[in-house]
């Protein structure tokens, strides 16, 4: 079967789309229409602030409605290696933070009242290895240690897929239709009296101390502050901070449905969804059409501009090939689509925010784990910007105004990880 490569937008708008012309004044402008940027403006308007939403495209067009649909509180990089790297005091804080983030999604769902699918199911970091599997074993301890309920399970016990030989079991969170989700939170933006412009991309941010002004292409925003919930795309704004963020192009494949009995047959019986313990993460997740949704595996670099595209077609064919390999009881199904979006990196490999100066404040909470942390981090911002006090869970990723050392992501680094994980999977076939 040819697969289809789209866009990976879940479904079509249903009301206006409304770009800017003219000049206009506010209190606050929200750049950056994904789940942050709404998250953000919602939180002003219910606090009777004057809020204007600017996005390039239509709302929730980027990451937020492209993802692999993930609510997890994952922060992005491996435990063992941040329980190595910081603090258990700062480790505690930002697993903290990670689940209440969670949390924070999953009301907001509920309050309003969006039908995405959303299903509490956990996830699983899983093993295809021995030496994964000894790896899962210490991440738990350190997740642990940190205060998380994971938990490590091991062997056909745990209802994963053959050849999967356990991981460790996260309870928080689950799995939704990421594109359903952004409509019903746009819809909610419109709604709540916030003023959106959508296909007005912001071209310059100028701060005065006294305030702050953003050109568009055909008009001009004046605020008192601006809130930069750009993501991947924040490069292209001089008024970003330098290194906040590399642009990194993630893929995805759905199949065509499978029957729930073959899934049961190859020892699924738990439908956990599932990110392995590669360097560059598999993830594979059972939706409510019955399909199965897999990605990542292998991603790319981009430069400012970034361009639309859809997922280079020998990254979708190695997406194919490794789910083959990880599934041969199901080499049969066959895949039917594919799309992708580009994410934000950030230098320290954690979700960060910030003030870029005194009027504009910034947010990066992506790292490929970003759906609940973006929104949470701009409901977060938006109290900042109306006075509060810095609350705990922002204090655990303020990055303030400190520099960012140069990005670590590179093509080349990140291919010799692919090279790295293919190797260890033929090793671990070896071994068998």
């Amino acid at each position: 079967m040819e697969l289809i490569y789209d866009t990976g937008w879940a479904a079509t708008p249903t009301t206006a789309e409304q770009p800017l012309t003219g000049d206009i004044d506010c209190d606050v402008v929200v750049i950056g229409g994904g789940g942050g940027g709404m998250s953000a403006a919602l939180r002003l308007a219910e606090k009777g602030v004057d809020v204007v939403l600017l996005e390039t495209q239509t709302l929730g067009w980027g990451a937020s409605s492209r993802n692999a649909g993930y609510v997890t509180n994952s922060i992005a990089a491996d435990p063992e290696l941040l329980g190595f790297l910081l603090k258990s005091e700062r480790l505690r804080d930002l697993y903290r933070y990670a689940e209440n983030a969670v949390h924070f999604a999953e009301d907001a769902i509920a309050h309003h009242g969006i039908d995405c699918g959303y299903e509490q199911a956990g996830i699983v970091m899983a093993a295809v290895s021995k030496g994964q599997l000894r790896h899962a074993r210490r991440n738990a301890k350190v997740m642990a240690e940190a205060g998380s309920s994971a938990e490590f399970v091991e062997g056909r016990e745990a209802g994963l897929p053959d050849g999967f030989l356990g991981g460790m079991r996260e309870g928080v969170g689950g799995t939704l239709n990421p594109g359903e989700f952004v409509l019903g939170l746009r819809a909610a933006t419109i709604a709540s009296g916030v003023r959106v412009y959508e296909h007005t991309p912001a071209r310059d941010i100028t701060d005065t101390g006294g305030g702050v002004f953003v050109e568009t292409p055909d008009g001009r925003v004046r605020a008192r502050k601006a809130l930069l919930t750009t993501n991947a795309y924040s490069a292209g704004l001089s008024s970003a901070p330098k290194n906040l963020a590399t642009p990194v192009w993630t893929s995805l494949v759905e199949t065509e449905p499978v029957a729930p009995e073959r899934l049961d047959e190859i020892g699924w019986t738990s439908r956990a969804p599932m990110v392995t313990l590669h360097m560059i993460i598999e993830s594979y997740r059972v939706t409510p059409r019955g399909t199965i949704v897999f990605g990542t595996r292998r991603v790319q670099t981009g430069r400012n501009p970034l361009p639309d595209r859809t997922p280079a077609r020998n990254v979708a064919d190695d997406l194919v090939r490794g789910f083959r390999d990880r599934f041969p009881g199901l080499r049969d199904i066959e895949p039917q689509k594919a799309w992708g979006g580009w994410i934000g990196m950030s230098s320290t490999w954690l979700p960060v925010a910030g003030e870029a100066s005194g009027n504009v404040l910034y947010s990066l909470a992506c790292n490929g784990h970003g759906f609940a942390q973006a929104q949470y981090v701009g409901h977060l911002l938006a109290d900042r910007i109306g006075g509060a006090p810095l609350h705990d869970d922002l204090a655990a990723i303020w990055h303030g105004r400190k520099r960012f050392w140069p990005s670590l992501v590179s093509g080349p680094a990140l291919h010799a990880a692919w090279l790295a994980d293919r190797a260890s999977d033929r090793l671990a076939a070896l071994t068998k």
